[in-house]
């Protein structure tokens, strides 16, 4: 056995328990006492972290559409007003590209701290799982839906040498199989389903669709007579309309808007009771977004969308501002829509190509 060994205590120590606890207690005390403000230090950092209020530095706000669009100008409004409601910068950030998914799936991969929110719509959640046989995300359970925040009615408008009535039209292009078309901003875009479900509720209407690349193409083509009518929402007809360029027949709304009172609905104009067709908006973060922010920003929401600013855009929009469905009301409301677009989808076979 090796001399130089010691034990830390005596071998007597071991059997005199009192000895034994004492020294150890020492030692364990001055151990304690070289780490205590360390410790404390750290915990208070960790306190003063945890009691940061959100929030407390800039969000950004993903609109995962190029800019220049109606839904484009609608989402810098909504980041300019959210900023005033929650007293801190939010900052409209346009990611687009492939009809809204890669931004949509970019929200989907970030953290759900509040700090990445989505301006969605019913393309990138109410069809986007319905047209994408492989889709990066699932538009419900890969998001906590914070707020629905307005609706923008479709319009079919036709050319101002087309008949003045949706219903006179209707019975034209009956009476002249394939010889009409009608334009929309793209294949399987929302547009196009609008499109589609007018001629479902008119006997499968024989009228071909042209697809073009965006309104900024659909709405000339009108105008110029390549096509007989097209689908877009009111913000997009409405001045082309008072202008009369073009005339819109109809809104797919379930009744006359004020900043429209001469336009009929499509129920009106045709004798039908349940065709309703409307662009939606809803704010959403990444799934698993903590309560206490949820009710942050949900509050802030109702409180932008009562900004005098806001209003005023919203109506040179022709957008109808939505209050109070937050939450888990939201998330209901996208769930409503995709089942209630789930039989026209297939019945008009569409998908997208990948």
């Amino acid at each position: 056995m090796n001399k130089n060994f010691r034990l830390p205590f005596s071998a007597c120590n071991l059997f005199t328990p009192h000895l034994f606890l004492n020294r150890v207690s020492s030692r364990l005390c001055k151990l304690l006492q070289a780490g205590l403000p360390l410790l404390i230090f750290v915990t208070s950092c960790f306190s003063i972290a945890q009691a940061q209020p959100y929030p407390n530095r800039p969000i950004k706000l993903i609109i995962p559409f190029p800019p220049g669009g109606p839904t484009d100008l609608f989402g810098r409004q909504y980041a300019q007003s959210m900023s005033i409601a929650l007293n801190n910068p939010v900052v409209a950030e346009n990611k687009g590209g492939a009809a809204g998914a890669i931004g949509s799936a970019e929200v989907k991969r970030s953290k759900p701290d509040g700090y990445t929110l989505l301006f969605g719509t019913i393309s990138t959640h109410g069809l986007y799982n319905l047209l994408n046989s492989k889709p990066q995300y699932d538009a419900v359970k890969d998001f906590s839906h914070i707020a629905m925040i307005g609706e923008a009615p479709v319009g079919f408008a036709v050319h101002p040498s087309m008949p003045n009535t949706l219903k006179e039209f209707v019975q034209l292009v009956r009476s002249n199989p394939t010889k009409y078309q009608y334009g929309s901003a793209g294949e399987g875009t929302f547009l196009h389903i609008a499109g589609e479900q007018l001629k479902l509720a008119n006997g499968n209407l024989p009228i071909q669709h042209i697809p073009y690349r965006g309104s900024g193409q659909s709405l000339p083509a009108l105008m110029a007579g390549e096509v007989s009518m097209t689908a877009d929402t009111l913000s997009v007809l409405i001045h082309q309309h008072r202008a009369g360029k073009i005339r819109i027949l109809g809104l797919g709304s379930s009744k006359r808007l004020l900043i429209a009172p001469d336009i009929p609905t499509v129920n009106e104009a045709l004798g039908l009771k349940n065709f309703e067709t409307m662009a939606w908006y809803v704010i959403m973060a990444p799934i698993g977004l903590p309560s206490n922010i949820m009710t942050e920003l949900t509050i802030a929401s109702n409180k932008a969308l009562s900004d005098p600013v806001m209003i005023e855009k919203l109506n040179s929009l022709s957008i109808q501002p939505t209050v109070d469905i937050t939450d888990t009301k939201a998330t209901d409301f996208i769930k409503h829509e995709i089942n209630k677009l789930t039989p026209l989808i297939q019945a008009l076979s569409i998908k997208l190509a990948e």
